[in-house]
């Protein structure tokens, strides 16, 4: 396949025109801060990937890269560069579209992160029918309940779940997040029933790390409750295996739940004040500029996956 090149005039020199690989390579290389990583996506070598940049330097007449023994970073040149460099890819991009279909198939490693209990519940069991789809991609999964920079990682795409903080990441909404009080059945039989939110300051509730204050909607206006107890965790699974045990109340997402409300080992309760937050389940990635086809392909494939509603709130599981 020859490499599309953009020439100024038709009587510009050869050595004169601007290659777009080179281009798009320069972008992977600026967000990812790695050339090695860069060049992978692209089938180059490091040392080719490292060349060719250092090509388009001499080409622009401009230092674009700072780099060291373990990270690169944009200088000034770079930074005004890279604006109009993620232009140019979306309109070639355009261009492409305008004249027919022009797919590119999905290909090369996905590294992928995502929390551990959502990622073992709802997207490990789908990876196999998504390298089927796909067979030029291979996916690389890291399941963890800390977040993690993407761009040091290398990861292109993450799930993220809850309210996003701000941030220079793109994000999708792949599902709604929506989520309960509840407990055991035996909980209740032995502490009763709270009958409002403020009631929890006296029940044992199990919370998720730090989140100790709950917020709800109510008939006056929004009610934070302040909530105490004697287990807290990073780990959702753990929570949701101490409500199974009869201990405790948490606020709980469905997706983690559902087919235990199902079965009636679990109960909501407070139906009538629900959390106040709004959140969602989100795929997150690095830049809107030369996203790959193979991240696209990923975020698309959950996004239908999941469903809207989610599957889990409206099928028997």
């Amino acid at each position: 396949m020859t490499t599309p090149v953009l020439a100024a005039t038709s009587a510009q020199p050869e050595r004169e025109r601007l290659d777009l690989l080179d281009v798009a390579l320069f972008v992977r290389a600026a967000l990812l801060a790695n050339v090695s990583a860069a060049g992978r996506e692209f089938g180059l070598s490091a040392a080719v990937a490292s060349a060719r940049l250092a090509q388009l330097e001499r080409l622009l007449g401009a230092r674009l890269l700072h780099r060291t023994t373990r990270r690169i970073s944009l200088t000034q040149d770079g930074e005004i560069f890279m604006s109009r460099a993620q232009t140019l890819l979306d309109a070639a991009a355009a261009a492409r579209a305008s004249v027919g279909r022009a797919q590119t198939e999905p290909q090369g490693r996905l590294r992928v992160s995502m929390p551990s209990s959502f990622g073992r519940q709802h997207v490990s069991p789908v990876i196999p029918a998504f390298l089927r789809r796909y067979p030029g991609v291979s996916v690389d999964l890291r399941l963890s309940d800390h977040l993690v920079d993407l761009v040091d990682a290398g990861v292109d795409v993450a799930i993220r779940l809850g309210a996003l903080k701000d941030s220079t990441l793109v994000a999708k909404r792949l599902a709604v997040n929506h989520r309960v009080i509840c407990c055991a059945p035996a909980y209740l039989a032995a502490h009763g029933t709270p009958g409002h939110p403020a009631d929890l300051a006296q029940h044992e509730c199990v919370i998720l790390a730090d989140q100790n204050t709950w917020a709800f909607e109510t008939p006056t206006g929004p009610l934070d409750v302040r909530v105490t107890g004697r287990l807290a965790t990073d780990n959702g699974e753990v929570i949701r295996d101490a409500l199974l045990a009869g201990f405790g109340i948490a606020l709980k997402s469905t997706w983690d739940v559902a087919r235990y409300l199902r079965s009636g080992e679990l109960v909501t309760i407070l139906d009538s004040y629900p959390p106040a937050e709004t959140v969602a389940i989100w795929a997150v990635y690095p830049s809107r500029a030369f996203v790959p086809p193979k991240t696209l392909a990923f975020i698309d494939f959950l996004a239908a996956h999941f469903g809207d509603p989610p599957y889990w709130d409206v099928e028997p599981r």
